[in-house]
């Protein structure tokens, strides 16, 4: 099990955790996403290591901004 951690940039509320853990969690391969607001800290669980491409994207998709490390 591979676990990573992103700075996502714009979350605000509960909605916004909802939106980045269903996208993110849609990947394939991740098992848990937990999203910690007050930090903007998003921790990914998986059996491989997941492309921060894909991270990127769904992020994007969910209306959000993955900070660059």
């Amino acid at each position: 099990m591979v676990s990573t951690t992103y700075q996502v940039k714009g979350m605000t509320c509960g909605h916004c955790v909802s939106a980045v853990s269903s996208e993110v969690g849609a990947i394939a391969g991740v098992h848990d996403v937990q999203v910690d607001l007050a930090s903007g800290q998003v921790t990914v669980s998986s059996e491989q290591p997941v492309a921060v491409e894909d991270i990127r994207a769904a992020v994007d998709e969910a209306g959000y901004d993955l900070v660059e490390a």
